[in-house]
């Protein structure tokens, strides 16, 4: 196998978005250990979680190929560009997620495995395959999918479900709709191309703009609800209202500068943004751990 075609694999996964997400499943493990790190099931759930998703990323490589043909960022993906055949992707999606989810079931715990499942079907079919061509408010719809690798990282290590964990998946499902809206809007020729019902493309880029202040201003108050249930304490509350107030100014440049420049910047701080909100919710929770 060459280093080509290696490439063109590990880029069907898609590494980067797969790496968010475990980067949020491991705050959700993180939080739900009391002390020191449970070295098992992190690295098990990992394994399990991240091959998981990485089918569900092949998949929707698969189901958009059409799509990925017509727009200029997408149409040298490896199966867009033919380099991989659907027959190819659909046997490496397979062994992906029978690798991860069999690593779930037997090295973790059966509840894992069930809804990290549900996740990749949610994501991967309902979204990929029915939600995303159907409605505008797409993202806001199939953001449910994206959001609950907390809640698998925290049952990874404790077996249930905890009010606290879906706290985490709130605050990821409120952040999705304005972090993907300010990419669509720099995006939005190619989105009109593709044909998919994106917000700038059926609604116009004055009318996502406001949307996507008004989930910033959202996201605000559902960031302090930890703070409030006292899941985190001040080191959180703090560092939480000033990430706010800096993701809201890269959101009201929108309005004032060159809106493609400026919605691309506040795509990127996002990430940044959402990075630096888990690091906070770490340092705070072993802090407050260590004080105890």
């Amino acid at each position: 196998m060459t280093a080509s075609v290696i490439r063109d694999y590990w880029t069907l996964t898609k590494p980067r978005v797969v790496l968010l997400m475990l980067i949020t499943a491991w705050v959700g493990m993180l939080l739900a250990m009391p002390g020191g790190i449970a070295w098992a099931p992190f690295c098990w759930g990992t394994l399990g979680i991240g091959l998981t998703a990485g089918a569900s990323a092949v998949i929707n490589h698969l189901v958009e190929q059409q799509i990925d043909m017509r727009m200029r960022r997408t149409q040298n993906r490896p199966v867009a560009s033919g380099r991989v055949n659907a027959t190819q992707a659909i046997t490496f999606a397979i062994v992906l997620a029978t690798v991860g989810l069999s690593t779930l079931f037997f090295m973790v715990n059966t509840l894992t495995c069930w809804l990290t499942a549900l996740t990749m079907i949610g994501y991967a079919f309902i979204y990929t395959l029915l939600l995303k061509k159907a409605s505008p408010q797409n993202i806001v719809i199939g953001g449910l999918a994206g959001a609950l690798p907390p809640l698998l990282g925290w049952t990874s290590v404790t077996g249930q479900v905890d009010a606290n964990s879906w706290l985490l998946v709130l605050i990821i499902f409120t952040w999705t709709p304005p972090h993907f809206w300010a990419l669509a809007i720099n995006r939005r020729i190619d989105y009109e191309k593709s044909g998919l019902p994106m917000l700038p493309v059926t609604h116009g880029v004055p009318f996502t703009k406001l949307s996507i202040l008004l989930y910033t201003l959202l996201l605000f108050p559902v960031t302090l609800l930890p703070y409030l249930t006292g899941l985190f304490g001040l080191i959180y509350a703090v560092g939480a209202t000033l990430l706010n107030t800096l993701y809201l100014w890269s959101v009201i440049r929108i309005f004032l500068y060159e809106e493609n420049k400026a919605a691309l910047d506040s795509f990127f701080f996002s990430i940044v943004y959402l990075f630096l909100l888990f690091i906070l919710m770490i340092w705070d929770h072993f802090y407050q751990w260590v004080l105890i």
